[in-house]
């Protein structure tokens, strides 16, 4: 078997008392705000604020936000990205999908943002420290959460339905005042995908397999998911199941099954770099099954860097993407 070649690279809100909760807004001097439906609260503390806009969030909630966010919390993986990309460091954030902390990829950028809770949600209590001017919410459709982070300040879901990290992207720009940098960030990345679209060559319109490895067993991305938008982006076809939406964020496959995992091309990884997952990989690549498949037979199967492809995604992650499919298939 040709060597895999390596590319570098909600624990539920703990719920506190109302009393409690207005009562640490109040002395943190947080700019506590609220979608519009519960703008008739009294709005003491957004009538202060000297410049204010207003967004329709992506769940349709008209929310009023500074004109200049100074200190954003951030509650997702795809949040924590677009800030970043925009220029705008958070004061809090939410681990990533199988993390401790920020996802790998941006972990050098994230470096001292206080953890404020975890993909399952976020810690009210540490939000509350963190004493944010907005929220960006993510995909967060808990509505007794969401209910507790509007009376912390101003809270936009900024993901919809789709998971499409453009339309977040856009979302995020208009929430943070930056709608001009998020435009430009767009602009670059289709300049980008064109010109690698183009540099494909023969290896245009092949098909394109993702997959996810843990010690639980391998998983494939299909639609409806960031990894598999970019793809679609760059023309590729994918093979069996994963050119239909799946009910999830990935579909386990059973080792019986691996041919599933199977393409032209096979891009596979898991959420960490070390570790027993990373490790993982290299007993997989044992397995007769897997040394079968023809992606691997013929040397086009690639180790990535899950954290970036094959979870919540977002800008940064999706530039990056085309940087390790340029460098497995652009020769």
């Amino acid at each position: 078997m040709a060597p895999l070649s390596t590319l570098s690279s909600r624990g539920l809100a703990r719920p506190s008392l109302a009393a409690s909760l207005i009562g640490v807004c109040a002395l943190a001097l947080t700019a506590c705000g609220s979608s519009e439906a519960s703008d008739g609260s009294g709005g003491t503390a957004a009538s202060k604020a000297p410049e204010a806009t207003r967004v329709t969030d992506a769940t349709g909630a008209s929310v009023k936000v500074p004109a200049t966010p100074r200190r954003v919390v951030v509650l997702s993986e795809m949040d924590l990205d677009a800030a970043l990309a925009l220029g705008v460091k958070p004061v809090g954030l939410t681990a990533g999908r199988g993390q401790k902390g920020a996802p790998g990829y941006l972990a050098g950028q994230a470096k001292g943002i206080p953890v404020v809770g975890a993909v399952t949600g976020p810690d009210i209590e540490k939000v509350v420290q963190a004493k944010p001017d907005v929220i960006l919410a993510g995909q967060l459709a808990d509505e007794q959460v969401l209910q507790q982070l509007r009376k912390v300040a101003p809270t936009v879901v900024t993901i919809g339905g789709s998971k499409d990290w453009k339309k977040a992207l856009s979302l995020t720009g208009k929430a943070l005042g930056r709608e001009n940098k998020a435009e430009a960030f767009l602009a670059d990345y289709a300049t980008r995908a064109a010109a690698l679209k183009k540099d494909l060559g023969a290896e245009a319109g092949k098909s394109v397999s993702v997959a996810r490895y843990s010690a639980k067993g391998s998983a494939v991305m299909q639609q409806g998911v960031f990894i598999s938008d970019v793809l679609k982006d760059l023309g590729f076809t994918r093979p069996g199941i994963q050119n239909e939406k799946g009910e999830g964020h990935s579909t386990p496959i059973s080792d019986e099954n691996l041919k599933e995992i199977d393409g032209d091309w096979l891009f596979i990884g898991t959420l960490t770099s070390t570790g027993s997952d990373q490790a993982l990989v290299g007993e997989l690549s044992e397995k007769p099954a897997y040394k079968q498949l023809k992606a691997v037979s013929s040397g086009r199967s690639t180790v990535i860097d899950g954290t970036k492809w094959t979870s919540l995604g977002g800008a940064q992650a999706a530039v990056s993407v085309l940087d390790d499919i340029r460098k497995a298939m652009v020769k």
